[in-house]
This record gives C-alpha cells, structure tokens and sequence, in this order.
C-alpha cells in the first residue's frame, strides 16, 4: 500500500511513477481509485479474465480419465494424449468448446506437461540419420545468408 501512503501525503505522480517503477498512467488510475474508495480500492482483485469453465470437480474427473489413457476413449492408435484428443474428450463429455491453445494453458494449470519419449523408437536407424545429415541436409539447408537484392529491388516504389 505504498501508492496510498505516497497519494496521502501529496507527492507528485512522476515521483510516485518513478518510485514504485510503473506507469504514470497507472498511477493516475490508482489515484483516481483511491480518491473514489480508499485504501480498499487499491487491493488487488486477483488475476483478470474469466474463470476455468471446468471446475474443481469437472478437472479431478479429466484427470481420472486420462489415467485411463486414450484407448478407455476410443483411440486405439497410439497410447499418447494431444491437446487435440482431450479437447474432444472435454467436448465429448461435458459439452464445452475449447481451443487448443485453452486445453494447453488447461492442461497446463491442471499439472500436467509436454512429454517426451523416454526412450528413441525401436525403429530409428542411426546409420540413416547420418548418412541423411552428412549429404542431404549439408544441399539442402539454407546458407544463414540473405541473397544480394538486386538493382531493380533498391528503387523506390511509388
């Protein structure tokens, strides 16, 4: 609460601005806050945006279904979960839309991370991924120079 203490006793916003390393427009905003509620204004009211449309219950639920792995839902493929899979799940059970990118902030805030394999597959072919690196990716790969413009590109367009 050191923006009111500062706002009581009447110091200047670029000082305040400086001081507490912000924005002269936040200071002004605060200041606005404070002259309208008080120190109670000034309290944070925790982090913007919408709260998790799947709650407490409904996420213990995900979670459990994942324990069971894709295939207890149909995928029978592979035993790997996507973003793209668990969006359906959600979809499929709770009728609720979700991005992909709102599965993995989900996923995300639910403990849940990118995984990697723990080992390489069985059929990866070390002699090949050599071979491949040493001749066709050495013609292949960009040179990390930009080519010359030409005179033609350097005139100004009109």
């Amino acid at each position: 609460m050191r923006a009111a203490d500062l706002f009581e006793g009447h110091v200047k916003v670029p000082c305040i601005a400086r001081e507490l390393r912000v924005s002269e427009k936040s200071v002004y905003q605060w200041r606005r806050d404070w002259a309208s509620g008080g120190r109670e204004a000034l309290r944070s009211h925790g982090p913007p945006g919408y709260d998790c449309r799947l709650g407490p219950n409904l996420q213990a639920r995900l979670a459990a279904w994942q324990e069971d792995g894709p295939t207890a839902h149909g995928w029978t493929d592979d035993q790997v979960w996507t973003a793209t899979r668990v969006r359906t799940l959600i979809g499929r059970r709770f009728h609720l839309s979700y991005s992909i990118s709102g599965v993995t902030r989900l996923l995300h805030r639910m403990g849940f991370s990118v995984q990697m394999p723990a080992r390489p597959a069985a059929e990866r072919d070390e002699d090949a991924i050599t071979a491949w690196r040493e001749a066709t990716w050495q013609e292949v790969k960009p040179s990390g120079r930009r080519p010359a413009r030409s005179s033609a590109s350097r005139t100004k367009r009109v």
